[in-house]
């Protein structure tokens, strides 16, 4: 089979829907639309707080699984599918990562946000440090990161597989999935989307454990993976290679430093400094802790969304790696399920994007912004990001899926070590200022650059083929080059800081893990109910239940290494 990058013939001839596939994808829209139309109005669209944090006033159950379907795009949703397919378990590295990372975000980085009474991640950059020109630039790179990869990868992916499955025009199934994404969006705020996002939470569990269950029958069970897997090699290879042929270590988590293609010291340590920038620092995740009611209810959100990111590894990799030898079916509800992810991805960086752009930049140009004008700039510019990606769709449409989801990583790994290299820093260390935090992300920036513009310029060479990348490229794994990266962002930051004056006190009181009063941290409401005692027993049940969580994930690391 030959591969093609163009998308315009994939639905001739037509894919048929049988009546039960046609019922399944109406249903799906239909709770879609009611969700969002009864969460846009109960929410309070009409102040600051109420459209961007939700008032602040949310609890834990619909954070942890908006935490979960934020993470899960259609492009995540494939890719771990594919990759599942292609290399074997390794992949869940990316997702029972983010256990750990979950709860720092909940335990360590959240008090001090709620402390700090922000709004944006780059608010709280500027309250710690000062200035704002590193506000700016997060601000930029966030929404250029969240246009350029993240909604990129979404929308190629969820257009591209029901435009498969549906026949339907590659722009039109791109624009009808931006629309409906955008109508509760625009009108609702982060509750409409938090509320959706918990709808598809359940329909992507729901549909996913279906199609799960009815793979694993098809090859008769756990037990036969690895033998289907092992028999699943294509009728076209490459002589005297090993391309295309099933890996040898497909069922092992942990891989060769220096040849494994996720190798574990990459897995371990470059990929919890990406994920500490994704969770714990990046605005579509962190919105969500911050609209929870409590310290509490945020942190028995990161323990739901922690627990359901446990699944994807019986749930995508392993059909995955089935769909090597045969093809589960059910097209109306993988189309349902394909939706949820790609809809629940795409209202979270829509939302979050709007946020950063009213809240650092508009009200940058305008300080003297009303708030009902902010609210209109915070819809607008979400309509403003749909023209930009239906804009990008040319791009997208000839471009290659799979190498989308490369480069998306390879950003991630160049653009994001040297903010969470400052986000540590100036969490953790009081005399971090704002020269140094400056310099060290200019210094990251041209470093992380320059590897980037490599990578597109001398692309990974077809298997088989000899590698006459640049050493860089060749020899230093991206998750290896992470780590570097963030190192080297930190020495910079330590000698800017110790080499110019210490910040000033305001700079530091309530900001760092050390500095942070203990009742701001709580971020109790001050119409809340609860007791200073039930806080406390609830606080214990939020601990024990992150413990059992970890030794959970410890058993799933050990059982699959």
């Amino acid at each position: 089979m030959t591969a093609t990058n163009s998308t315009g013939d994939l639905h001739d001839p037509r894919p048929q829907l049988s009546v039960g596939d046609i019922a399944v994808i109406t249903v799906y829209f239909a709770l879609n639309v009611a969700v969002g139309i009864w969460s846009s109005c109960r929410a309070s669209r009409n102040t600051v707080s109420g459209y961007f944090l939700a008032g602040r006033d949310m609890t834990w159950w619909p954070i942890g699984a908006s935490l979960f379907a934020s993470s899960e795009g259609s492009g995540l949703f494939v890719g771990l599918a594919g990759s599942g397919a292609a290399g074997g378990l390794a992949v869940a590295g990316f997702e029972w990562n983010a256990t750990y990372v979950l709860l720092a975000l909940a335990w360590v980085f959240v008090p001090i946000y709620i402390s700090s009474e922000i709004v944006t991640l780059p608010e709280y950059i500027q309250k710690r440090f000062g200035g704002q020109r590193i506000r700016m630039y997060l601000s930029v790179l966030s929404l250029l990161l969240s246009v350029f990869t993240k909604i990129s990868i979404d929308l190629y992916a969820g257009a591209l597989f029901v435009h498969i499955c549906l026949g339907w025009n590659f722009y039109l199934s791109t624009i009808l999935t931006l629309f409906i994404t955008a109508l509760y969006t625009i009108a609702g705020g982060l509750a409409a989307v938090i509320f959706t996002d918990a709808l598809q939470t359940v329909i992507m569990v729901a549909g996913a454990v279906i199609l799960a269950i009815k793979a694993f029958n098809q090859i008769g069970g756990y037990g036969q993976l690895e033998a289907a897997y092992a028999q699943a090699i294509p009728s076209r290879t490459i002589a005297n290679t090993t391309c295309h042929l099933p890996r040898a270590d497909a069922m092992h988590m942990f891989r060769d430093p220096y040849t494994g293609d996720l190798p574990w010291t990459g897995m371990t340590f470059g990929l919890t400094i990406m994920a500490t920038w994704y969770w714990c620092t990046d605005q579509v995740i962190v919105q969500r802790s911050l609209s929870a009611r409590n310290l509490n209810h945020a942190k028995a959100g990161s323990i739901l969304a922690s627990y359901l990111k446990m699944l994807p590894m019986g749930l995508m990799i392993m059909p995955g790696m089935i769909s090597r030898a045969l093809f589960p079916g059910l097209r109306g509800l993988m189309i349902a399920v394909m939706m949820a992810a790609l809809m629940s991805s795409l209202t979270s960086i829509f939302n979050s994007s709007s946020t950063l752009f009213t809240m650092d930049i508009w009200r940058r140009l305008r300080p003297r912004a009303s708030e009902r004008e902010l609210l209109l700039v915070g819809r607008l510019v979400i309509v403003v990001l749909i023209g930009v990606s239906v804009a990008w769709t040319p791009i997208l449409q000839g471009s290659n899926g799979g190498q989308l989801f490369i480069y998306m990583q390879s950003v991630t790994s160049s653009l994001a070590p040297p903010v969470t290299s400052v986000f540590i820093l100036g969490i953790f260390w009081r005399r971090a200022n704002e020269q140094g935090a400056f310099w060290g992300l200019m210094a990251g920036l041209m470093v992380g650059a320059t590897r980037l513009v490599l990578e597109f310029l001398h692309p990974a060479p077809p298997c088989g083929d000899p590698d006459t990348r640049p050493a860089i490229l060749r020899s230093l794994h991206y998750l290896h080059f992470a780590i570097a990266l963030f190192v080297l962002t930190g020495a910079i930051v330590v000698a800017g800081s110790l080499l110019t004056p210490r910040p000033q006190q305001i700079q530091i009181e309530n900001l760092t893990w050390w500095t942070l009063a203990q009742d701001r941290s709580l971020g109790a409401k001050a119409d809340d109910s609860q007791s200073p005692q039930k806080h406390t027993f609830w606080a214990r049940v939020c601990g024990l239940n992150a413990i059992l969580l970890m030794c959970v994930n410890i058993f799933f690391y050990a059982y699959f290494a």
